[in-house]
């Protein structure tokens, strides 16, 4: 069982992380900018939720029309399937350019009610200005790709991230230092590296490897096939729109009660959790398969054994963070910035963010088991549950309480982990292992 999990999830793990080193690369440059470091990285910091928006209306077809596809090519219907994947890359298409149109629009408002102040709206707006060309590129990039792997190409699918990473790499020092562009070169960066990931999905799914081909007759509307597809992909949309909704009302909370200062302290502890989370949301995304697997095959005591392994390891990993982050936050802080002063405020807020870390395994383990046995609802409910009903409230609450100020926003996220994490994990076991224990049936 867990050599089964391992298996499934290094994969995971390694595109996960080259997913999130692909995000992080710019903050890592852009922080170490000569005279304008920690600015700079506010600006990007400020920035961010919009792209967090991007995304979550790419998962919107992705994480819909994937799957769908995936159903009706098992059923032998290969029109129907090539109907879903060609109406995913014009909603694709559409979106693309009216979140483009819009964001230019709405760009310098929007920006400062994200908590831009004068000193750092000037990087925020270098940055998403060039960004905003590439949303179409980076929309077909993340819808796209799960039509590679839905195919079984996981390989090639893999590729298109590490592609886009490896660029970005090699270019973002280039355009960034080498032709002093600073801000503006990081997004020049990753709008050539996106736009060369788009290109290499749409020429595979074109081209003569693909079991499905991406075809024009297949670009049809067809209102019913888009139906299904948003209906499906609505909950990777809300959970990505919350995770939106948390960084906005973070960033604008610290910039009243804590200023730019604390808005780039929030950007470094959220490019540290990135990078430290991946690890359990790849493990607990490998165990869905074998936990759904089994479950299907009415492998009651496999699953009750992959959940307890599942949820022991990513316990024992989480634990460990924690421990790190504790004895260690400077080392992380330097990682993006070596400033004295984010470094005096970093370092107690990191300490914060990331006391009792161990509990959001809590969360990714009940999820995936939810996830994993045909649960969605559950699963989103937990999703909403700790970011919408308990994150925002006490991120706008807690500064005011004794205090706090901006140490509040901080603490927000360990509270959040801890009654949320509980929650989730305490309701799967109640509800999951009760029904296996039964066969599988319902009271």
């Amino acid at each position: 069982m867990l050599g089964n999990i391992f298996r499934l999830s290094l994969p995971l793990i390694l595109a996960q992380f080259i997913n999130v080193l692909y995000n992080i690369v710019d903050r890592v440059y852009i922080g170490r900018l000569p005279g304008a470091s920690a600015a700079a990285l506010t600006g990007l910091g400020v920035a961010f939720p919009v792209i967090t928006a991007i995304t979550a209306f790419s998962y919107l077809v992705g994480t819909g029309g994937a799957p769908l596809c995936s159903i009706e090519r098992g059923r032998g219907n290969m029109e129907k399937a090539g109907r879903i994947m060609g109406n995913s890359f014009l909603m694709t298409l559409v979106m693309g350019v009216l979140l483009t149109v819009v964001g230019f629009l709405i760009k310098d408002p929007l920006l400062y009610a994200l908590g831009a102040s004068r000193d750092t709206f000037g990087y925020a707006n270098d940055y998403l200005s060039i960004y905003l060309l590439g949303t179409v590129c980076v929309m077909i990039t993340l819808s796209m790709n799960g039509f590679i792997n839905c195919q079984g190409f996981a390989g090639t699918g893999m590729c298109t991230v590490l592609i886009g990473a490896v660029i970005n790499i090699i270019l973002d020092p280039v355009f960034i230092f080498g032709f002093h562009m600073g801000v503006k070169g990081a997004a020049v960066a990753t709008v050539i590296s996106q736009t060369v990931s788009a290109l290499w999905v749409v020429f595979f799914l074109r081209g003569k490897k693909t079991l499905l081909k991406l075809q024009r007759r297949y670009m049809k509307p067809d209102f019913g096939c888009m139906k299904e597809i948003l209906a499906l992909g609505l909950s990777g949309f809300i959970m990505a729109a919350t995770n939106c909704a948390v960084q906005v009302v973070c960033n604008v909370t610290l910039q009243s009660v804590g200023g730019d200062v604390y808005v780039g302290i929030m950007t470094i502890v959220n490019s540290v959790r990135e990078v430290l989370s991946v690890p359990s949301q790849g493990f607990t995304q490998g165990a869905q398969p074998v936990l759904g697997f089994n479950y299907g095959a009415r492998e009651y005591g496999r699953v009750r054994t992959g959940i307890k392994i599942m949820s022991v390891v990513c316990m024992a990993y989480t634990t460990v963070v924690w421990i790190f982050t504790m004895l260690f936050p400077a080392v992380f802080i330097r990682l993006f910035n070596g400033g004295e002063e984010l470094l005096k405020l970093g370092v107690p807020s990191m300490r914060i963010y990331f006391f009792g870390f161990c509990f959001m395994s809590l969360q990714f383990a009940g999820q995936s088991v939810f996830t994993a046995l045909g649960k969605a609802k559950q699963a989103i409910f937990f999703s909403l549950l700790r970011k919408a009903v308990i994150v925002i409230p006490l991120t706008l609450w807690l500064p005011s309480v004794a205090g706090l100020g901006a140490k509040g926003v901080f603490l927000a996220e360990p509270i959040s982990n801890f009654i949320g994490g509980t929650a989730c994990f305490v309701t799967m076991l109640c509800v999951v292992l009760p029904e296996l224990s039964r066969g599988g049936k319902r009271p």
